[in-house]
Order: structure tokens, then C-alpha cells, then sequence
């Protein structure tokens, strides 16, 4: 299956959609700030991408100052699911690999 975390309001999110839809693809589309991933989710995603969770935490946004810098990887997951505006997007998941979308063509790399 492939999902992607989308933001619609995400310039690169439309542009990581658009790039899917052109190959000819249908992805499932996860709002993800309407429909947060679960913590299993997360972690499950973080392992796909290889990455810790801070690496998937949007630092620009102004609820990232509220992150202290010696939170847990239970905490840091914990603050995504309770502002999933703080995890970086888009993200695509294809079967048991997945990529975030900056630029979008990094996401050709899991098709």
C-alpha cells in the first residue's frame, strides 16, 4: 500500500502528491493534523525512515520551543501525536519503506 502524511496547506505536500498522482499513482491521503498517527505508527515510520523522532519534528514551528531539549523519545513521539503539526511533511509509506517528501522527488526512491 502507499500512504502519504499530507498536508494540504503544504506546498511540498501538494507537490509530493502531485509528483505520486503523475506516475499514476493513488495513495491513500492521511491528513495527518486531522488524523494523527498513533505512537506505534510513528515509531513504526521512524524505523522505516531510519531516523530518531526529533529528526521528523518540525523545528520552524512555534509549538517546537515548547520541546525541551532533554525530552524522551517517548516524549518527543508523545508531543508529534499531541501537535502533529510538528512532524515534518509529507511522508510516504510504501510497503516497508517510507520517505519524506523534501524535496518530493526524494520520495521516487521507495516506489
Amino acid at each position: 500500500m502507499l500512504t502519504i502524511w499530507h498536508n494540504p496547506r503544504c506546498s511540498k505536500s501538494r507537490e509530493t502528491l502531485a509528483l505520486l498522482e503523475a506516475r499514476g499513482l493513488s495513495p491513500v491521503i492521511v491528513d495527518y493534523q486531522k488524523t494523527p498517527p498513533s505512537a506505534a505508527e510513528l515509531e513504526r515510520v521512524l524505523g522505516l525512515l531510519g531516523i530518531e523522532p526529533r529528526a521528523l519534528m518540525r523545528k520552524g514551528e512555534a509549538e517546537y520551543t515548547g520541546v525541551p531539549a532533554d525530552a524522551s523519545r517517548d516524549a518527543l513521539i508523545a508531543a508529534m501525536i499531541a501537535t502533529p503539526k510538528l512532524i515534518e511533511r509529507p511522508v510516504v509509506i510504501h510497503g516497508e519503506k517510507a520517505a519524506i517528501g523534501r524535496p518530493p522527488e526524494a520520495v521516487l526512491a521507495i516506489l
